[in-house]
């Protein structure tokens, strides 16, 4: 068999899932970092402690398939060294508001300066410079709010309503939470409204034609007119 025919063979084979699920966070304090983790309203999956040299805490955030873990011996890295943790949100006003609600530190919504990239503000993933206010045009990905635990490890809310093409598989359409549900459902009740003004009269097919859009914006697809 020549080496040309082994190669179209092997590009047959299919992919194997890997399931990115943990993240580790560097902290100097388990027990400060595990009741912060809990204020957040995160789930708390373990906390394993063989009482000598070794602990491990994991949380999850809620609707999310990537956990985070802390503890004793598990990480080398510099407590507070973990910067860009990203918390993929639907209405990123509601998820702030949850958390201030909660009696943690916030900061106000920001956004990024149209294609700058460098700057004095704290880096993000848009660059160093951080205006006021969410994206006065409300894009999907631009706007993010920020907020860090006791050890200062930063955490970032990014907004995102509309995934672009390729990020999301067209077959499947799934949603972490009611809440991200229920936002899904308003966008595509505001977009429905301006559709039938421009067709004069009410949609009896409006079940489909939500169905339709709220496939399309996650998979970042053409939506439908």
């Amino acid at each position: 068999m020549s080496t040309n025919a082994v190669r179209s063979i092997e590009t047959k084979v299919a992919p194997v899932d890997m399931k990115f699920e943990i993240v580790v966070i560097p902290v100097s304090d388990v027990d400060r970092a595990k009741e912060f983790y809990g204020k957040l309203g995160w789930r708390l999956d373990t906390d394993y402690d063989n009482g000598k040299d070794f602990r491990v805490v994991q949380f999850t955030p809620p609707g999310s398939g990537c956990s985070v873990i802390f503890g004793k011996n598990v990480t080398a890295a510099t407590p507070g060294s973990a910067q860009g943790l990203y918390l993929i949100v639907s209405d990123i006003e509601a998820a702030r508001k949850a958390l201030l609600d909660r009696g943690l530190e916030v900061s106000e919504l920001f956004h990024g300066a149209a294609d700058v990239y460098a700057g004095p503000d704290e880096p993000y993933l848009f660059g160093r410079i951080r205006v006021s206010g969410p994206d006065t045009d409300h894009r999907s990905y631009r706007s993010f709010a920020s907020f860090h635990d006791p050890d200062g490890n930063g955490w970032l809310f990014q907004e995102i309503t509309t995934r672009l093409p390729g990020r999301i598989d067209p077959a499947t359409t799934t949603f972490a939470s009611a809440t991200d549900l229920a936002s899904a459902f308003r966008r595509a009740s505001a977009a429905h409204g301006e559709h039938e003004k421009r067709i004069g009269k009410a949609d009896p097919n409006w079940p489909d034609w939500y169905a339709a859009y709220m496939v399309a914006e996650q998979a970042g697809t053409e939506l439908p007119t």
